[in-house]
């Protein structure tokens, strides 16, 4: 999926949503529990009710490893399904990869060919040879840790080196990456402060955002200091919108609550 079709929907749906699949089984529905494959019944049924006003999808690929096999299954036959019905909807492998070149190598393709996802988010700790590879890939998108939305972020994130933040030198130097072009970047919505000084390094590049609804992010703070020309934000809601309820109305309260987050997305956007 290009970036180009990625603000088309964007602007088509009035919505820069991104809603995470991230699936507990101690957390599902009791009326899923029967079923051959919770998770996926789960994630479908999510899917189905709200992709009216999303333009991508997040899981996050730890909550399918911890149930092994069945897990990855379940995984594979979620992404399967999205690319199969709702091919205009962008999707990001939350994974966290980074190593060195040939294992990043091997974790591209298992995201990138085998699984097919659009994008996958990347930790840059490593550095350059670690990333690179899957900006290798010219027709996918390579998400970077840049300022993270958890209480650790300031153990490092934030630490001045030579005088300058640390996240501001990794966001400069990741543009001279080849295929930098491919890189968009986390930014946590409980750092939207930040956001203005980000936007000086990369104005046009597009911010994957974590940390609205339960995590306590400011959406309308994160719109007015991160929107660019084509929008440049995909903000996402997990817990918040997939934990709506526990009864067998899951999917149309989480349905209700995706509206309400794409109406306030709606206004902001006309505002900006």
């Amino acid at each position: 999926m290009t970036t180009d079709q990625l603000i088309k929907q964007i602007r088509i749906k009035k919505s820069f949503l991104c809603i995470g699949l991230d699936p507990d089984l101690t957390k599902l529905p009791k009326v899923l529990s029967d079923t051959e494959d919770p998770i996926f019944e789960f994630n479908k049924s999510i899917i189905d009710a709200t992709h009216y006003v999303t333009v991508a999808y997040k899981p996050n690929i730890a909550f399918y490893e911890a149930y092994g096999l069945k897990g990855w299954q379940s995984l594979q036959k979620t992404i399967n399904y999205l690319n199969e019905n709702y091919p205009e909807i962008f999707t990001i492998a939350d994974a966290k990869r980074g190593d060195i070149g040939n294992t990043s190598s091997m974790y591209a393709k298992a995201f990138f060919e085998d699984l097919n996802f659009d994008s996958i988010t990347v930790a840059p700790y490593m550095g350059k040879d670690s990333v690179e590879p899957f900006l290798a890939f010219e027709d996918k998108h390579t998400i970077m840790l840049a300022l993270t939305s958890n209480e650790g972020a300031f153990d490092f994130q934030t630490l001045k080196v030579d005088g300058e933040e640390l996240y501001k030198k990794v966001l400069e130097t990741s543009k001279s990456w080849k295929n930098s072009k491919n890189l968009m970047y986390v930014v946590g919505a409980t750092k939207a402060e930040y956001f203005k000084e980000i936007r000086k390094i990369v104005p046009d590049s597009f911010l994957l955002v974590p940390g609205i609804g339960a995590q306590g992010g400011s959406l309308a703070d994160v719109c007015q200091y991160g929107l660019n020309d084509n929008v440049g934000l995909l903000v996402n809601s997990a817990r918040a919108i997939i934990y709506a309820s526990s009864g067998s109305d899951f999917a149309e309260k989480a349905r209700e609550e995706a509206f309400k987050v794409q109406e306030e997305m709606k206004t902001l956007l006309a505002k900006y």
